[in-house]
């Protein structure tokens, strides 16, 4: 079957040549991006995602869209593509071409099949030393000024790593190159605020919300590295991939109960 994208509420074969070359959100990864999971005809934690999504382009000054012409696009293109049971679709909003006003707002939607194999094991952490995030009114964006999260991910493939840790300008942990990051320590959970430069993740947002009333002590508290050597467990969240736990840091080791119990509930509650 071809593969279709979405361009401002058209349908155009994937690969289309669509972009100017003076449109801002190519010049200047000027816009916001969501990737989101669809099962069985759903899109999940589309509340989160598209308050999110709208919330950020308030700050930037983007032309405000629906939730509703999001939503019905979505769904549709994931049916013409033909994977409407399981599919990853990401939603990038951004400013059009120089010259024509602040307004000109632009939005594309992609959506592939998405098969996700849990093999078990715990994911290989380390961190990226080249760069760090900025933790100011705009760090909490989902935004297409992605490039320390890219180099970060490179960083960790390169070492063979499953994923790498991004620090912020204190040297402390904002989150890693494609989720937010929590540790376990006794009897609490622990995660950085949104002050310290992580992704505002939906995921994130969800355990936040459900973890108490699941009887777990969550606590929000600046992260630094060391801090993950005498954790007890250490575990990733994002929107696809769910919770992900963390096998081994800076060859420490972790167990992973507490993370299997938010993994189960997560898959049990959403998925």
């Amino acid at each position: 079957m071809s593969s279709f994208i979405i361009f401002n509420g058209s349908f155009f074969p994937s690969g289309s040549p669509l972009l100017a070359a003076d449109n801002r959100g190519f010049r200047y990864g000027d816009g916001l991006f969501e990737t989101i999971r669809i099962k069985d005809g759903r899109i999940l934690l589309s509340q989160y995602h598209f308050e999110r999504l709208l919330n950020g382009c308030r700050l930037l000054g983007l032309e405000a869209l629906t939730i509703e012409q999001f939503t019905a696009g979505i769904l549709e293109l994931c049916e013409k593509n033909g994977h409407a049971l399981s599919a990853r679709v990401r939603l990038t909003v951004f400013r059009g071409e120089m010259g024509r006003g602040d307004a000109d707002t632009n939005y594309i939607i992609q959506s592939s099949p998405l098969d996700l194999v849990n093999v078990g094991t715990g994911v290989t952490l380390g961190v990226f030393p080249k760069g760090r995030k900025a933790c100011d009114g705009f760090s909490q964006l989902k935004s297409n000024n992605y490039l320390i999260y890219s180099m970060a991910a490179m960083y960790a493939r390169s070492h063979g790593w499953d994923d790498c840790l991004v620090l912020n300008s204190r040297e402390r942990i904002a989150d890693s190159s494609i989720a937010n990051l929590f540790y376990v320590k006794g009897a609490t959970i622990y995660t950085p605020p949104l002050s310290e430069g992580c992704v505002a993740g939906v995921m994130r947002r969800w355990l936040m919300t459900v973890l108490p009333g699941e009887g777990h002590h969550v606590v929000e508290k600046p992260v630094a590295p060391e801090d993950l050597i005498v954790a007890d467990e250490v575990f990733l969240t994002n929107a696809i991939r769910g919770v992900r736990w963390v096998g081994n840091f800076a060859g420490t080791t972790y167990g992973s109960q507490v993370a299997q119990t938010v993994k189960k509930m997560v898959d049990e509650g959403l998925y």
